[in-house]
């Protein structure tokens, strides 16, 4: 049978509950194809995976044409920032909680996969964002995301105090828990729970959701996608406000540093099951349209 991938990576965390079944169906399935597969360090260490091929993600990246990651959005959102690097495509298999990312069904793993394997896929690119947190004039952290990069209070109660420039233009001084950049992809992520909008992902935008500000009329604004975003923690902050990437990299700034945000030059390449829609992503996980299901 003909395939369109010749080599599979499998990438995933052991922990989720199911990742052993859903591992050794791929295995079953590649292994009738002939498709190579080679399986992260971490994963393979489950009982029986020792003797097939392992290596590092980084190593994958730059071995195979496909990688599928098994678990939860969390999962997808580690390994796209290491992939990224390498141009590979990703497919995402479900065995988390929401799962707007990792949008393959294991009760549909076989059939949806197999579709994939044959060529019968929609492809979605997808842009991360890198964050540089400046003092002075030197760089003292980095960072990359592909769902969100937040400026927030940590576990202090109290409040940060910034100020919000786009493109070298000033927008606003605020006294809030935080400032959340997303990207379209993170828009059904924390910035939705903060109230942010929801973001078409094919659009070339990044929303901004000011967190719990001491204001009545903040609001989120949604900027261009090439706009280069500035947050400059004020002098007189008496705390030392974390900079998260996805939830997952954390980079300490402290009063008078600068935090610079823009688009990564490098994108993301999503692989969809024949059928996908992103609207009906949002119906099923968000459980829009209830009351029209019988």
């Amino acid at each position: 049978m003909t395939t369109t991938f010749t080599h599979v990576g499998l990438l995933g965390r052991r922990e989720h509950p199911g990742v052993e079944e859903v591992v050794s169906g791929l295995l079953k399935l590649l292994d009738q194809r002939n498709i190579q597969v080679t399986i992260e360090d971490r994963l393979a260490t489950l009982a029986h995976f020792e003797r097939r091929e392992m290596a590092s993600r980084d190593q994958i990246g730059t071995m195979v044409d496909l990688a599928i990651v098994i678990g939860g959005d969390g999962s997808l959102l580690s390994a796209a920032r290491t992939l990224v690097k390498h141009d590979t495509p990703v497919i995402g298999i479900n065995r988390g909680r929401l799962g707007f990312l990792t949008d393959v069904s294991p009760d549909d793993l076989l059939e949806q996969v197999s579709a994939i394997l044959n060529g019968e896929y929609l492809s979605d690119r997808r842009f991360l964002l890198d964050a540089e947190v400046w003092r002075g004039e030197q760089v003292v952290g980095r960072g990359e995301a592909l769902n969100d990069i937040v400026v927030n209070s940590g576990a202090s109660a109290q409040m940060v105090e910034f100020e919000l420039s786009i493109d070298g233009d000033f927008v606003y001084r605020l006294n809030a828990d935080g400032l959340l950049v997303a990207t379209p992809t993170g828009s059904t992520a924390y910035s939705l729970s903060a109230g942010g909008p929801i973001v078409s992902p094919d659009l070339d935008a990044l929303v901004l959701v000011p967190m719990f500000p001491h204001s009545l009329t903040s609001r989120p604004i949604v900027v261009s996608g090439h706009s280069e975003i500035r947050i400059d923690v004020v002098s007189r902050n008496d705390i030392h406000p974390p900079i998260t990437c996805d939830g997952q990299i954390s980079i300490t700034a402290l009063p008078g540093d600068s935090v610079r945000i823009r688009k990564k030059s490098r994108e993301l390449t999503l692989l969809h099951p024949p059928g996908y829609s992103f609207y009906a992503t949002c119906r099923d996980k968000l459980r829009w349209s209830d009351a029209l299901v019988q």
